[in-house]
């Protein structure tokens, strides 16, 4: 038996391909967890294609496996030093089951065996490991949506916007045409139709939420009064967790209906599986790096707030701790939701300074700044004078009034 596996890497798994006995042997010697590659499912969309018999043969003797791309299974890619092909951007190899050296590249091995290059094959793997890369995508987002405090079904009821009753629709038809998908291992003509106009209204309740947050941004840039910052940046605070998961379900919903696409893709026209991949793969990175471009300058926002609180934390101790914790508060939210998204980021998150520790501060830097420091402690002095006479005047102005009226009420006892 063959003992020789390949290796196929798109950037988001790694699929091991090969005699079943081959490839279980190489997975647990990398200790990696996997999923089932699911190549019977090409057989059907492969009978019309070039080279049928040979791909055909080759699924029913090989066993497919799918490990998702962490930071450990990645290096697989690096330590086995799999090559990247320039048309279908995929990363693969030939490798030895003996000494784990590369014993040719997918693409153009020419030697004979059990493994002998198939470009239809090829492509039909890589459309099954986009779609379980998708699946993958889908189970974490569902797992994001059970964390937070509130469901996006919760927050979706809330809402009364005619966007986002939309929305919900579609997430029905698109849940039931995946759950017939998995039944009947296939997308029919019937069931794409459900679908077609799912992905127009997905996307308008993406921009809605996107605004959604843009505009909590613009409220915390447009205020000066540290009070009218801490109100507004409570309310950020309160909000985004709503919005982030509702994009978080567009996204879902955008991954179901692509891993539809793919499958009426390769029943109709196997021979342009890998473009639409690497197209609905484009599609996807650009919705991603319109989300990051909104949550980061909502965090940009927020942090310009808290530093403006911090630098009024003498004055304004309370409202100064309420901006800083929102903004940290909408940070945490906002990098959870950038990292099950595959969005990274950094962030040191900021810390509400203590009246005493910032009081400390002005003071040591008063000390130090020599004449400069006299002036500053002067007018720090004065300024703190004047607030305490004034609230002395206004104690003593009442404590006087209250006298006078009471001897006014004795007089006309």
């Amino acid at each position: 038996m063959d003992s020789a596996i390949q290796l196929i890497s798109d950037g988001d798994g790694l699929a091991v391909i090969g005699s079943p006995t081959a490839v279980e042997r190489f997975l647990v010697s990398e200790g990696l967890p996997s999923k089932d590659l699911e190549l019977q499912r090409l057989a059907p969309a492969l009978r019309a294609a070039a080279g049928a018999a040979q791909a055909g043969s080759e699924i029913a003797a090989n066993s497919g496996r799918w490990v998702k791309l962490t930071r450990e299974s990645a290096q697989l890619v690096d330590k086995y030093g799999l090559r990247t092909s320039s048309k279908t951007n995929l990363s693969s190899g030939v490798l030895k089951g003996n000494n784990g050296q590369i014993k040719g590249f997918v693409e153009f091995v020419k030697s004979p065996g059990s493994l002998r290059p198939n470009p239809a094959l090829l492509a039909g793997a890589a459309g099954i490991m986009a779609q379980l890369a998708m699946r993958q995508a889908m189970d974490e987002i569902t797992d994001y949506l059970a964390t937070i405090d509130e469901k996006v079904d919760d927050v979706l009821r809330a809402q009364k916007d005619a966007v986002l009753a939309g929305m919900i629709g579609a997430g029905l038809v698109i849940e039931e045409a995946v759950t017939v998908r998995e039944r009947v291992d296939r997308v029919s003509e019937v069931t794409w139709s459900k679908v077609q106009a799912a992905p127009t209204t997905i996307a308008h309740t993406q921009a809605y939420a996107l605004r959604q947050l843009d505009a909590l941004a613009e409220k915390v840039e447009h205020k000066a009064k540290i009070g009218d910052l801490a109100k507004t940046s409570k309310e950020a605070a309160s909000k985004v967790q709503e919005w982030l998961a509702v994009l978080a379900r567009c996204i879902q919903l955008q991954d179901a209906i692509a891993m539809l696409e793919l499958d009426r893709v390769l029943a109709s026209s196997p021979e342009e599986l890998d473009l639409h991949r690497l197209g609905l793969r484009a599609a996807r990175q650009n919705r991603l790096e319109l989300i990051s471009q909104s949550t980061d300058h909502l965090m940009a926002r927020m942090d310009a707030a808290a530093g403006t609180a911090n630098t009024k934390v003498l004055l304004h101790p309370t409202a100064s701790r309420t901006v800083v914790h929102s903004s940290n508060h909408v940070a945490t939210a906002v990098l959870d939701f950038q990292g099950r998204l595959g969005i990274e980021r950094d962030r040191q998150s900021l810390e509400a300074r203590r009246w005493v520790d910032a009081a400390t501060e002005v003071r040591d830097k008063v000390l130090e700044t020599g004449t400069a420091g006299v002036d500053a402690a002067r007018r720090v002095g004065n300024e703190t004078f004047d607030r305490a006479r004034s609230v002395t005047d206004k104690l003593s102005s009442g404590i006087a009034e209250r006298a006078l009226r009471r001897r006014g009420d004795d007089e006309e006892g």
